[in-house]
């Protein structure tokens, strides 16, 4: 069996069988990129290198756009995401996303964003406002939105939740100890006040929270992260194994087997989340589309009736 303790820092740690991605590149897949390609947008399934891109694409007609451009004004040490001078403001991509959503026909699309720290509202209100255009065009289509802390500002986050996505979901990624490693100038505190604050705005509103592990968090952390998200009454949650994009990004300190994130999805649930998604290939967005609410998934029936 491979072996997965925690490793020094100049060790190589091999990634396991378990990890083995199968690909699906049929029509479905080379139409969505295709059509990515067209309409000039960017998703965070290929600017992350999510490894359930031929999943979600292929099999499961979900797909995560990422807005605001392509450049990131953060330099995350576990992101793939380039960094630097932001793309100037498109102010027409919200409608270019909603047309893309509708041709693609997608039954559930998350919309998330590169920080903008450089905007006054950190990007809430083109994130608004392509929610409402996806509303427009594709009524029947959930809508999940995964915002940058938003500079932690108040009104930013009001701005965005006025949209009422079907979820809000924004990444806690690691636990306290380590978040001034890993996300830059993003606070462990301010996360969960900004899911806190999502909750009070719009209580309907499910939500969300991801955590990458195998950057040598201890068990006992990882449990306070899901102590703190049901403190500030997060519904979901995803566990995912943290896999290094590139030489320069932080390296892997540990492998979690599929047995450790079945108990950890166990533990989850029983501190009262109402749904956990964990897997060593889990992300922020998988299975997204099984975790909105009944008013939702009833009014997507009545599409397809």
């Amino acid at each position: 069996m491979t072996s997965c303790k925690p490793t020094s820092k100049e060790e190589h740690v091999r990634k396991p069988d378990w990890l083995k991605i199968k690909l699906n590149t049929n029509d479905e897949y080379k139409g969505l990129k295709k059509l990515m390609r067209e309409k000039n947008l960017h998703t965070v399934c290929e600017e992350a290198r999510c490894p359930n891109i031929h999943e979600c694409w292929g099999e499961r007609r979900t797909a995560t756009m990422m807005i605001l451009g392509s450049v990131c004004t953060r330099a995350c040490r576990f992101c793939a995401v380039k960094t630097g001078l932001p793309n100037e403001l498109d102010l027409a991509e919200p409608e270019r996303v909603a047309d893309s959503v509708a041709i693609m026909n997608l039954k559930h699309v998350v919309i998330t964003m590169v920080a903008r720290d450089d905007l006054k509202d950190g990007g809430a209100q083109v994130l608004a406002e392509t929610v409402r255009a996806i509303r427009r065009k594709s009524p029947f289509t959930s809508v999940e939105v995964l915002p940058s802390d938003l500079g932690g500002i108040k009104e930013n986050l009001q701005l965005l939740m006025d949209s009422k996505p079907d979820i809000l979901n924004h990444n806690i990624e690691t636990v306290r100890r380590l978040t001034p490693r890993v996300r830059a100038r993003a606070k462990y505190e301010r996360s969960l006040e900004f899911l806190r604050l999502a909750k009070e705005m719009q209580p309907e509103i499910p939500t969300k929270s991801s955590l990458m592990i195998g950057l040598g968090e201890t068990h006992e952390e990882i449990l306070e992260v899901m102590d703190d998200l049901r403190a500030n009454n997060v519904d979901i949650m995803t566990i995912g194994q943290y896999l290094q994009p590139t030489k320069k990004h932080l390296p892997v300190k540990k492998y979690y087997s599929p047995i450790e994130f079945g108990k950890l999805r166990k533990i989850a649930m029983e501190k009262g989340f109402k749904h956990c998604e964990a897997g060593p290939l889990v992300r922020s967005s998988y299975h997204a589309d099984e975790q909105v609410n009944a008013a939702t998934k009833e009014r997507q029936l009545q599409a397809e009736l």
